[in-house]
Formats: structure tokens, sequence, C-alpha cells
């Protein structure tokens, strides 16, 4: 199981100068070659470094390994363009998202991370510093800092390239790391329903509900702010925002992080699966009136299901996607789908057989009986190996 390890970098002024260089340098050589690919149409690594790499290197100074992580990056980001497009995430041809996505080559952003190779990049895990390449030269003996655990396991495991990357002002180096992944286990004892909503942000079968008010109620103030900052649109204005939505993110990030985090310890003291709603394209399909979409849309739905899925399969918990239709109309005793079902946002209702509960533990039951046929059926875990940032 491959895992992403963020580590910090703690250069010297003179040493964030040449990071800071040597990104920008790489960046500009990959929006080179992302004009000469898009107006050629030469997109696959190999034919678009037999055309530039040589004109790539001797222009902006770059290393042979350099040169060539900057062609690649630049054919992986039209690969994985071509793919959302063959996906239909980007819309339909003639739309204006894809439109915008095809109309123009793929820019990098000056400070976009760049990948590093154990030639460019070398670690001393005891003494916790790095030797990196950098358009001015080998630096060495730069040291870096990170959580203890993070970083044994980054000394133990680490396999592959890094990634150099620069967010607020701070320095980081991406690291992978392959961790041996535990048996799956084969007979669950059933499965727990995970249903994802707004009043709540998580509830699951087994009765617990992780309450989404205080933070439906801080959203509410980051978007009044953030609109009362766009409306001024001064620099100090633009600066603060920016600073606003990267506490947001980081908000967000840890409050799934602990809900996932305790779905996936309940799921493995009971010996059970874990059951979520497949709710890819779910903005496309949705038809929401403009508050509903703003406040649907505003949290990360789809990085709480990740962060389940990945953690589920480090404790060795099955994860079964289901359909989400009809999930919040069905009775979980009789299984009668009915819109009147819902008479009020927090209720269900069953109009067949009567049943009574609350309308997202209902849910959530309907979405474990569902996981449970899925198992049974032998359908295998439809959750993607994923890739984390930890």
């Amino acid at each position: 199981m491959k895992l992403v390890i963020r580590v910090k970098l703690l250069p010297t002024t003179e040493q964030a100068s040449a990071l800071q260089a040597t990104l920008r340098a790489c960046n500009e050589a990959a929006n080179h070659a992302s004009r000469h690919a898009f107006t050629t149409g030469i997109k696959r690594n190999r034919e678009l470094r037999a055309q530039i790499y040589l004109q790539i290197k001797d222009r902006w100074s770059l290393g042979a390994q350099a040169a060539q992580h900057v062609i690649k990056k630049t054919s992986d980001a039209y690969a994985a363009l071509a793919g959302s497009l063959k996906a239909g995430t980007l819309g339909r041809p003639g739309s204006k998202r894809h439109t915008k996505a095809t109309s123009k080559p793929i820019t990098f952003r000056p400070h976009a991370a760049q990948p590093y190779d154990d030639r460019m990049l070398s670690w001393q895990t005891e003494q916790r510093t790095v030797s990196i390449w950098t358009v001015e030269g080998r630096m060495k003996r730069l040291p870096y800092t990170g959580h203890e655990d993070q970083l044994l396991l980054l000394a133990r495991r680490r396999q592959g390239e890094s990634d150099l990357l620069q967010q607020n002002g701070q320095w980081y180096l991406l690291a992978t790391i392959d961790l041996p992944e535990p048996p799956e286990n084969p007979a669950p004892q059933g499965f727990i329903g995970v249903d994802l909503g707004i009043e709540n942000i998580a509830t699951t079968s087994t009765g617990t509900r992780h309450s989404g008010r205080r933070t439906n109620r801080t959203r509410q103030n980051d978007r009044r702010l953030q609109r009362d900052l766009a409306k001024k649109n001064t620099r100090s204005a633009k600066r603060r925002a920016k600073r606003h939505a990267g506490k947001q993110a980081r908000r967000t990030r840890d409050i799934n992080h602990k809900i996932s985090k305790h779905i996936v310890a309940e799921a493995q003291r009971t010996g059970r699966g874990i059951a979520l709603e497949d709710l890819s394209g779910i903005r496309e399909r949705a038809r929401l009136k403009k508050p509903q979409r703003v406040t649907i849309n505003s949290w990360a739905f789809g990085q709480l299901g990740s962060f389940i899925a990945y953690k589920a399969r480090r404790a060795g918990v099955p994860v079964v996607s289901v359909s989400p239709a009809y999930t919040s109309q069905e009775c979980s005793q009789c299984h009668h789908i009915d819109r009147r079902n819902r008479p009020q946002q927090a209720v269900f209702a069953c109009r067949s057989c009567g049943f009574v509960e609350h309308a997202d533990l209902n849910a959530s039951h309907v979405i474990g009986r569902r996981g449970w046929w899925v198992w049974v059926c032998g359908a295998e875990s439809q959750v993607p190996a994923l890739k984390l940032v930890a």
C-alpha cells in the first residue's frame, strides 16, 4: 500500500532562494513543453522527449534528470486530462468546461511541484537532512522535520520519487512509502452503512452521528467572510482571503480525518466491513436549488470517502460502494420506496409499514444492507487503490 508522507524543509534564506529559482525554471520549461505538445499533438513522453529534451536542458540550464522529469510531468498532465475527458468529468464535448479544458495548453504555476528521483535527491535519515539538486548547484545538508512516526516510516519504507513543493511560503518534500498491507477480513460480520449529509456529516448504521451543526455555522461564517472580502477586491483583502481558504481546507481535512478514523476503528473492533454510497458524479446528476448547491458542494465528501478507504485498507477492513439511488426514501424494515416517506428533513416515516426513524439513521441501515448484498454476491471492494498524503 502506497502512502505519501510530507516532510517540512528548513532552508536558510539563500537556500530558499535557490529552491524557488529551481521550481520557477522547471515550471517555465514545463510550460514550454506543454505548448509544444499542444501545438504538435505529440503528447507521449518518449516522442515528446525526442523533440525538445536538448532544447529544454540547455535553455533553462537543467540537469539531465530534471529535464526528463519536466517532460514526463507534462506528458502525465495531458494523460490525466485525456482520462478526465474520457470519463466525462469535464462535461460533454461542446460544453463550457470541456471547451475550456481543451482549447488551450495546460499551464503550470511557477511554484507547482517538481518530481525528484534518487539521482537528484538523497536522504540522510539519521541526520534528518537531504542533499538536493538545484539550478544553482547541489545543496547539501538541508535539514527537514516532521511527525516522529512518519519520519520513522520514511526511514524504513521510502520508495521511488519525491516531489518538491512550496506552499504558503513553506517548503516540503512529498515522499512515497510502501507499507505492507494486512490481509482483508474474508468473513465480515455484516457491514456498517455510512450515510453522508449536511446536518450530520456522517451517520453510521451503529447509531453514531457526526453532527455538522457547529461545522455548518462555521462554514456559513466562512462564506460570508469570503463574499465580503471579494467585494472589497483590494490586495490586502485578497491576501486575507487566500490565508482563510487555507485555514478552511485544513479544518475540513482535520474533521474528515477524525470521522474516518472513528468509523474504521469501529468496523475493525466489531469485525465488520464498511459500505459507502458511490457519489461519483453526484454534483452533475443532482438537481438542487442554488442555496442547496452551495451548501452541499462546500464540503469535501470525496475526501472523507477516500480517507475511510485508505484507513480501512491499512486496518484490513473490507470496503464496498453501493448505489445511492433512493437510499433516503427506502424503508430499512420493509424496503418500501416512496418520496413521501420523508415528511421532514430529519424524519423517516414509512407509508407502508409505519416504521419511524431518524432519516439519516434509516438511510445508513439501507446502505449497510446493500453493502452486505454486494459482498454476498461476490463483488470485491469497489474503492480503488489510493495514494494519499498522510
